[in-house]
């Protein structure tokens, strides 16, 4: 079976039965699997080891910390207990933050969330932020690498500008994917699989497109297929076990966890 793809699929269930069906089904094809805010309060700490199963699946638990620094290094200290491979914090909260939940998750890949994907132009301009969402992104990306953060989440829409402000080394994860025809829903800022892995980005995270398929396995399949198809020559797929991202032709390792990664 070919390596799987370089997707996150988000776990948006409503219900711990069906979140670990979904995960069953599409781990053949995908290399991580997202738990949201949602799922994890519902049901606890133990929905990290009920999705994760006997499969090994990599586990990107997206609770988007927000808090002031002492507590934000509490709650990093307390879910990298659960061995996630990689944990989520608004950039928005700041330097001291940021290196807070850095310094408490050592295990763990900090990636550091620049602005949520439903947030658009006249978003920005009703909350005061100056600038255009590319210009709050770009400040946000680098704030959190500044900071530590060895992941970002952005938008597939600003990948190329994200990477080209923190360079090769950090990891970017992008939602608002979309396959070619499917609906946006809440998302402002969207691109299909295809467009995001050409722009750069390392780790998509696609959510309803698979999900309310049919057939959640064989939509991640064809994803998963697709993005085999769009890396040909180019760039190249990123190694989809997120403990080592490799870059096609640039040879270039990103090593989340760095204690787990050859020289």
């Amino acid at each position: 079976m070919p390596r799987p793809a370089p997707v996150a699929v988000a776990l948006d269930a409503p219900d711990l039965d069906t979140a670990a069906n979904w995960a069953a089904l599409v781990t053949p094809y995908v290399s991580t699997v997202k738990i949201g805010l949602e799922l994890y309060l519902r049901y606890g700490p133990d929905v990290v080891a009920t999705v994760r199963g006997a499969s090994g699946v990599e586990v990107f638990l997206d609770l988007k910390l927000h808090d002031i620094p002492n507590t934000v290094a509490g709650a990093a200290r307390a879910v990298s207990r659960l061995r996630p491979e990689i944990i989520t914090v608004h950039a928005a909260g700041g330097t001291d933050m940021i290196k807070a939940a850095v310094e408490s998750a050592p295990t763990a890949m900090v990636a550091g969330v620049t602005l949520l994907t439903s947030i658009g132009e006249g978003d920005l301009a009703a909350l005061g932020v100056p600038g255009t969402v590319s210009d709050a992104v770009r400040r946000m990306a680098a704030l959190a690498v500044a900071a530590g953060a060895r992941g970002l989440v952005c938008s597939p829409q600003e990948v190329t500008a994200v990477r080209a402000e923190v360079g090769e080394d950090i990891v970017l994860i992008t939602p608002g994917i979309r396959p070619s025809g499917a609906d946006s829903n809440d998302q402002a800022r969207v691109a299909t699989p295809e467009e995001a892995i050409k722009a750069g980005a390392d780790l998509l995270v696609i959510g309803r497109p698979i999900t309310r398929a049919a057939d959640p396995g064989a939509a991640a399949a064809a994803i998963a297929a697709t993005l085999r198809r769009a890396a040909g020559g180019r760039r190249g797929l990123a190694r989809t076990a997120v403990q080592e991202v490799v870059i096609g032709h640039t040879g270039i390792k990103r090593c989340l966890r760095p204690e787990m990664c050859s020289a």
